[in-house]
């Protein structure tokens, strides 16, 4: 693996070229993300195994890895480990170490303090710290230095979130000769917000590194598009941008602190576009037909006391999914005599997440604090009104989850996509239950069958909980039917087949548009 330098304009580099065959590794394909697609097991004995994660992330690119093989480059989630690649459910993993300190102001710092919460539109204030920035700096590069060690000549780099905004601009100064594509798996900030970044020159020419950048809906791409405009003073037409080779003048002297990441080579295109992502849909089909899975669904129903409508909330514990206004429209329809726990109830599972961030500490005290309150004023000994689980689950469980439920919350604040609606949708082979689905959420643009609520306006989401308890099984069936067809149709193979095949022929070396 090759080691990091510092450029002499002061941005973290990678240092190492490809040797004849390419890179040492000579993979032809090679994806990039903050995390390995598996988690570490230990068993009492000591013995190491390694299961796949539960993430969207990893749900939607394991079976593109299996099918095109090609490695994946990643850290391990433990601070300080450090790892030989090995392969895993028919991939090659390739480990980043992260320090405990870079874990602190990487991760916990920039990415999820700094970055989070400014593209998810400023539901809690982000924070700005430049040692948080320097961290990020530095840890890119490291992945970058990974991707080098891999990729063999002309490869495919496929990078991934925005943890690694930097990665492709530091690739392209290494390794001219790859072919390098970004996805962006949360939203992109409308430029009033992102223009509050002190570095926000510096993201937008990282991800210009790229060839092709995606996103998960079109006013994302508007918004980068302006970004680049305004941010980085660089030509547009339609959704391509004009880089030119914009080396440091002559004597201007060095940035400070990667003020500037310099793009090398003629000028080139970049191209951004909208590839919705999308869940192996036909795989959990064929899960929630399984016959354990469905007998688990039904345990699920008679553990909760076989109500007539079992409501399901199934969220990653964070402030954007928007699991606080779900729970007052519930307790509101409680106090009011709408709903009874004898006619309904809800199980939210809130998947732990982040738990050493402030923001989420406080969160789940909250979450908590309110399913409480909701218990103590309707549930009784045998009947709670809101089962609270803050618990991850494998994916059988899950499925029956999906299985036993009536009706899907999903009400998210603002979401690039959120695969828990689709795969919702995607168990219910019976063409039975219905999906509450917020606006803001990629998911609403494709499953506009589903009844969409404003997540802010209580009340409408009150309305929609009434309305699905009360929907007629034809009308349930037939926005379940639509629902279906559209991700059967527009599944996660069909998501990287479009993305890549437009990465092999995204623009290239070509003078940039003329015009801001």
């Amino acid at each position: 693996m090759c080691a990091q330098t510092i450029a002499g304009n002061g941005s973290p580099a990678v240092d190492g070229r490809p040797d004849e065959n390419g890179g040492t590794g000579g993979q032809g394909f090679v994806v990039v993300a903050n995390r390995l697609p598996v988690e570490r097991l230990e068993a009492a004995d000591g013995a190491v195994r390694w299961q796949r994660s539960p993430g969207g992330l990893v749900i939607a690119l394991a079976p593109v890895m299996r099918q095109r093989g090609g490695a994946w480059v990643g850290w391990p989630g433990s601070a300080g480990e450090v790892l030989e690649p090995f392969d895993s459910d028919g991939m090659l993993l390739v480990g980043v170490a992260l320090s405990a300190p870079e874990v602190a102001a990487f991760y916990q710092g920039f990415c999820n303090a700094t970055l989070w919460p400014l593209y998810h539109d400023v539901i809690v204030p982000p924070e700005f710290h430049r040692t948080w920035w320097e961290s990020y700096l530095a840890v890119n590069a490291r992945f970058a230095a990974a991707v080098v060690g891999q990729a063999g000549a002309g490869a495919s780099v496929w990078v991934h979130d925005y943890q690694l905004q930097l990665v492709p601009a530091m690739l392209r100064r290494s390794r001219p000769d790859l072919r390098i594509g970004f996805f962006n798996h949360i939203p992109f900030p409308g430029y009033e917000l992102f223009a509050q970044l002190p570095w926000r020159r510096q993201i937008v020419e990282g991800l210009l590194g790229a060839d092709l950048i995606g996103f998960q809906r079109q006013g994302d791409v508007s918004n980068f598009l302006r970004a680049c405009r305004r941010a980085a003073k660089l030509p547009t037409r339609g959704a391509v941008i004009g880089v030119a080779d914009r080396e440091q003048a002559a004597g201007a002297g060095p940035p400070r602190s990667g003020r500037a990441l310099a793009r090398v080579g003629e000028a080139r295109n970049v191209r951004a576009g909208t590839f919705p992502i999308s869940i192996d849909a036909a795989e959990l089909d064929a899960l929630a037909r399984r016959p354990d899975v469905r007998a688990r669904a039904r345990e699920i129903r008679s553990a909760l006391g076989d109500p007539r409508v079992v409501l399901l909330g199934a969220d990653r514990l964070d402030y954007t999914k928007g699991i606080l206004h779900r729970l007052a429209a519930y307790g509101e329809l409680l106090d009011s005599g709408q709903l009874t726990p004898s006619e309904a109830v809800l199980v939210q599972a809130a998947g732990p997440s982040r738990e050493r961030v402030d923001q989420y500490m406080r969160l789940r005290e909250e979450v908590e604090a309110v399913v409480g309150r909701i218990n103590g004023n309707h549930a009784t000994l045998s009947r709670p009104a809101v089962h609270y689980l803050h618990h991850s689950y494998p994916r059988e469980e899950m499925a029956a989850l999906y299985v036993a439920a009536d009706v899907m919350l999903v009400t998210p604040l603002r979401d690039g996509m959120n695969l828990v609606a689709k795969e919702y949708v995607a168990c219910h082979f019976d063409e039975r239950g219905t999906l509450i689905l917020s606006e803001f959420t990629g998911a609403a643009d494709e499953l506009g069958s589903a009844l969409l609520v404003n997540p802010h306006d209580i009340e409408g989401v009150k309305e929609a909980i009434v309305r699905a308890v009360r929907i007629s099984p034809r009308e349930a069936q037939r926005r379940m039917r639509s629902m279906r067809k559209r991700i059967r149709e527009h599944d996660v193979h069909r998501w990287a087949t479009s993305f890549l095949d437009a990465l092999a022929t995204a623009p290239g070396p070509a003078e940039p548009p003329a015009g801001p």
